[in-house]
Order: C-alpha cells, then sequence, then structure tokens
C-alpha cells in the first residue's frame, strides 16, 4: 500500500516532533537547593529570605518572597535544603511556587514540602522550623535569581 505524500510527511513531522520533545525532556537537570526563609504574620502573613542554587558545580545566588492568607498567627524561620529537578538553566528555578498547608511549630519542627512553577521545576525540600507559627493557609512562594 502507498502512502501520500502528505500523509508520509505528517508522519515525518510527528516523529520529529517527538524526538524533540524526548530529547528536551532527556537534557533536563538537577540541582541543590538551600532555603532560609522568614514568616510572619497575623490573618494575612508575608515572607523573606535568600538561598543558593548549586547547579554544574557553580553556586546562585537566591531571594524569596511571598504573601499568606487565611489563618496565620506567629512567626518563624524555617530553613530548607534538597533538590531541584526538571531545570535546564539556573534562571529555571526561578518563577511562582503555590501551596496549600496547615503547621504549627513552637520551638522547633520538622517540615518537608514538594512545590512546582510554571516553568516545570519541582522542588523537594525538607528541613526544620523554628519560631511560634499556627497556619492553615494558601500560600505563594516567589524565588528570583539574585
Amino acid at each position: 500500500m502507498k502512502l501520500s505524500s502528505t500523509l508520509r510527511a505528517a508522519l515525518a513531522a510527528l516523529m520529529a516532533f517527538t524526538g524533540l520533545a524526548f530529547s528536551s525532556a532527556a537534557r533536563a537537570d538537577s540541582g541543590f537547593v538551600t532555603l532560609t526563609i522568614y514568616k510572619a504574620g497575623w490573618i494575612i502573613g508575608g515572607s523573606g529570605g535568600s538561598g543558593v542554587l548549586t547547579f554544574r558545580g557553580r553556586s546562585y545566588a537566591l531571594s524569596t518572597g511571598g504573601l499568606d492568607y487565611g489563618l496565620v498567627f506567629g512567626g518563624s524561620k524555617t530553613v530548607l535544603r534538597g533538590r531541584v529537578s526538571n531545570i535546564n538553566r539556573p534562571s529555571d528555578v526561578a518563577g511562582v511556587y503555590g501551596a496549600a498547608g496547615a503547621g504549627l511549630a513552637v520551638g522547633r519542627g520538622a517540615r518537608a514540602i514538594v512545590l512546582t512553577n510554571q516553568k516545570g521545576a519541582v522542588l523537594e525540600l525538607t528541613g526544620h522550623q523554628v519560631g511560634l507559627m499556627a497556619n492553615a493557609d494558601l500560600s505563594g512562594l516567589a524565588i528570583t535569581m539574585r
């Protein structure tokens, strides 16, 4: 059975597109992130801090900031460390990460979170939180390169 030239061209384009999609996903890399975030609030809260991305043997300074809305009371310092995956360049870690969560920290407590930004970067972080903080809120965290 002979395929028409239009159908052959469409199949060739589809195979090329599929190959491109898989090759760009195969090139995605991972790095290591450390973030220190200070958070305070009463109903509406805010957070800010800094961090470091280590990617392909180089370090990049990061800044964080965000807003929380819901039940937010108190203040805390959170230090998170972990992996960032699905990035092709350091700037892929920059973006807005959203989360809904609840927690209570009196003194020192453990913390773990997985976040994704609009570029597909995935942060898998664990660490500790120190302070007096009770929250059941929606929060957004923006990470920028410095």
